[in-house]
C-alpha cells in the first residue's frame, strides 16, 4: 500500500538550496514548455514557481502516477494532513523545504491546495463527465488552481489595480487566473483523449459526443471522421475562449511577470495548433510544440508584456 510520510516522522531533510535544485530538475524533467516560461522570471518567482509545481505534480501523481492503484480516500485525507503541516511551517520531505520556504515568502491561501486534492478525489472515483459543468468543476479544481497559486506569486501591479477605467475602480486578476488554468486543462484533455481511452477515462462532455452523434464505443477505437473533426473543433474553440479571457488579466500582473506568463499562454494554445494540423487525430499522433516554434513565439510574448 502507498505509504505517506506522516507529521510525526523526525528525518534529516536537504538544505533550502538543494531543495529547490531538487525541484527545478523535476520541473525541467517532466514540463518542458511550462519550465521554459519560468526562466523568464525573477529568480525568487522562478523558485517559488518550482517549489509549487513539484507539489501539484506530486498529488497528481497520487491518482495518476505508478502506485495509483493504492491509493484511497484515506490516502488523500493524510496528503491532507501532510500539507496542513507544511502550511504550519514543518517539511516532511526533502521538497518540502523549498515549499515550507515559499510560503514564507509569497501570500499563498491553503484553499486552493485544498481543493486540487478534491480534484484528485474525483478522479479517484469518476471516469466520465456528462456535462461540461461538471468538467469545469473538476478542471477548476486540478488546474485553475493552479492559477490561483501562480498569481499570488506573480503578484500584481498596483498602479492598474486602482485604474481609473477599471470597473468600480479596481481590478482583479483572480477570474483571469482560474482561466488560464482551465484552458490549459482543456488543452491537456483534447491532446491526451488517446491516452486516456487507454485507461478507460473520457474527459470529454458525453452530452457533447451525443451532440456530434459520436459515441464511447468510437473513442475508444480511435475513429476519426468528420463527427469527430466537428466535435474537436467545438472543443477547441471552448479552450480558446477561456484562453482570450486570460489574456485579459496578464497585463494586471506584476511586470516581471508579464513576459513569462505571455510566453506560457501562447505556447500553450499552440498545443490546440497542433492539434489540428494533426488533422484531430489525437489518438495516433502526439501534438506537440517544436523548439523552433517555441523560440518564434517569444518576440511576441515580448512585445505583448511590453504594451498589453
Amino acid at each position: 500500500m502507498l505509504q505517506l510520510p506522516k507529521p510525526s516522522c523526525k528525518t534529516v531533510l536537504v538544505s533550502l538550496d538543494d531543495s529547490y535544485e531538487r525541484c527545478r530538475q523535476i520541473t525541467q524533467e517532466y514540463a518542458k514548455t511550462f519550465y521554459l516560461g519560468t526562466l523568464l522570471m525573477p529568480e525568487e518567482k522562478r523558485r517559488a514557481i518550482w517549489a509549487i509545481y513539484v507539489w501539484c505534480r506530486r498529488t497528481d501523481e497520487l491518482v495518476d502516477g505508478a502506485e495509483a492503484a493504492y491509493t484511497t480516500d484515506e490516502t488523500l485525507d493524510q496528503w491532507e494532513e501532510n500539507l496542513e503541516t507544511i502550511f504550519a511551517g514543518h517539511p516532511l520531505e526533502d521538497v518540502d523545504v523549498a515549499l515550507v520556504d515559499t510560503l514564507e515568502r509569497f501570500p499563498l491561501d491553503i484553499q486552493p491546495f485544498r481543493d486540487m486534492i478534491e480534484g484528485q478525489r474525483m478522479d479517484l472515483y469518476r471516469n466520465r463527465y456528462e456535462t461540461f459543468e461538471e468538467l469545469k468543476l473538476y478542471c477548476y479544481r486540478v488546474a485553475g488552481t493552479v492559477g490561483l497559486m501562480s498569481a499570488a506569486v506573480m503578484g500584481v501591479d498596483e498602479s492598474r489595480r486602482t485604474a481609473p477605467w477599471s470597473k468600480g475602480g479596481a481590478v482583479d486578476p483572480t477570474q483571469e487566473a482560474i482561466a488560464l488554468g482551465i484552458a490549459n486543462q482543456l488543452t491537456n484533455i483534447l491532446r491526451d483523449v488517446g491516452e486516456d481511452a487507454r485507461r478507460g477515462r473520457i474527459y470529454l462532455p458525453l452530452e457533447d459526443l451525443a451532440l456530434f452523434n459520436y459515441t464511447e464505443a468510437d473513442l475508444f477505437n480511435g475513429v476519426v471522421d468528420e463527427r469527430w473533426r466537428e466535435l474537436m473543433k467545438f472543443q477547441i474553440q471552448r479552450a480558446r475562449k477561456f484562453f482570450v479571457q486570460a489574456e485579459s488579466g496578464v497585463g494586471l500582473l506584476s511586470r516581471d511577470a508579464r513576459f513569462p506568463v505571455w510566453s506560457a499562454l501562447m505556447l500553450y494554445r499552440q498545443i490546440l495548433d497542433a492539434i489540428e494540423r494533426n488533422r484531430y487525430d489525437v489518438f495516433r499522433k502526439r501534438a506537440y510544440v517544436s523548439g523552433p516554434r517555441k523560440l518564434l513565439s517569444l518576440p511576441l510574448a515580448r512585445l505583448r508584456a511590453e504594451v498589453l
